[in-house]
């Protein structure tokens, strides 16, 4: 699955499950919790900047480096730099903190105990922190509170990836793009761009070479008002007979543009948006049936009771709503299961909830 995704965004939001295990779900159903974490502890995958904060295989460590050497240089972040001017030092003896004391986590910084020296400021060393992550100094890993604990790339990387050349920059965007467009199937430049949250203008060069060696193909596709390309390995099935509630970190919907186009869904997660003003809910999921996105589902596993709660079920427009929530049950009471939950309560919200529960009820 991941040579297919090429990466797992990684996000804190628990409400239901981490945000790096749903796509998974998506994909596979039921498959055994906690083995990322496990692929993460024995350096097959690590964490870096990709789509956002991300999990890549260990293989590509070489392909981040030119973003790790850009780092270094500081282009692009006035706090990093803010941070130098205020105190020089502060880097190397947060360096200096993590390799005498082995992993550590941000917080450690805050203690009293611990403190060593007015530079010992929590704002400052976790910027500190950040920045040696950025360019690579330093690696993470995820606590169970999700709170990363930062450790040298040499005590938890096999030597062999560390001592592999970089892949030049040209050449890194190029492998980038055209995974990019592997994992899509088609998208338009932007899409293709925001896989691996590449700056357009920097990326062109490499994109235009996928385009002159054939691995992509300029195309129009009906409804889109901007082009789009064709991935040469795409291929269009002549039926797609699935179901699945998708993460709203998943590649499917996280380009909202692109959801847009492709279901004519208009998606928002609304997290952070004050609970008065929440359309749908907070944790809302999109159903994907077939080739349609159906539904968005309102969901939270809480997990003292035992309940899979869905506070919301709304259906999109013209869906036969019995046959959306007879799916729909049947991917609630397997997620339920996959989160050892031992029920699921459906909430009074949205056109959906009447015909969900019903069907609940009927199982």
């Amino acid at each position: 699955m991941l040579r297919s995704t090429q990466l797992l965004q990684i996000d804190s939001v628990n409400v239901l499950a981490r945000a790096h295990e749903m796509p998974l779900w998506s994909r596979l159903g039921a498959y055994r919790r906690g083995v990322l974490d496990e692929m993460v502890a024995e350096a097959e995958l690590f964490e870096y900047w990709a789509h956002e904060a991300s999990l890549l295989p260990i293989a590509d460590w070489p392909l981040m480096q030119f973003h790790m050497e850009a780092a270094k240089r500081r282009n692009g972040w006035k706090s990093i730099d803010a941070m130098h001017q205020r105190n020089p030092t502060i880097v190397d003896e947060v360096f200096a903190a993590v390799r005498d004391q082995g992993p550590t986590p941000a917080s450690a910084f805050n203690e009293p105990g611990r403190r060593t020296g007015p530079w010992w400021d929590w704002s400052d060393a976790k910027l500190a922190l950040e920045y040696l992550f950025w360019t690579g100094q330093l690696t993470a890993r995820r606590r169970a509170n999700f709170e990363r604990a930062y450790d040298l790339p040499e005590r938890v990387f096999p030597s062999h990836i560390l001592n592999a050349p970089a892949i030049e920059e040209p050449q890194a965007r190029r492998i980038m793009l055209e995974r990019s467009a592997r994992a899509l199937g088609v998208g338009t430049d932007r899409d293709i761009f925001d896989y691996y949250r590449l700056k357009p203008k920097a990326s062109r060069d490499a994109l235009n070479d996928l385009l002159d060696d054939g691995v992509i193909t300029p195309i129009s596709v009906e409804g889109w008002d901007k082009p789009a390309y064709l991935h040469r390995d795409a291929k269009l099935p002549r039926h797609i007979a699935a179901a699945s509630l998708l993460s709203p970190f998943d590649p499917v919907v996280w380009e909202r543009q692109r959801a847009e186009r492709l279901f004519d869904f208009h998606y928002r997660i609304e997290i952070y948006t004050p609970q008065p003003k929440r359309v749908y809910g907070y944790y809302v999921l999109p159903f994907l049936l077939d080739d349609r996105i159906v539904a968005r589902v309102d969901l939270k596993a809480n997990r003292k009771t035992r309940v899979l709660e869905v506070p919301g079920t709304f259906g999109e427009r013209h869906i036969a709503a019995g046959e959306v929530a007879t799916a729909l049950a049947t991917e609630l009471l397997e997620l339920a299961e996959w989160l050892q939950l031992d029920s699921v309560a459906v909430g009074p919200k949205g056109d959906l909830s009447r015909s969900l529960r019903s069907e609940l009820r009927r199982r």
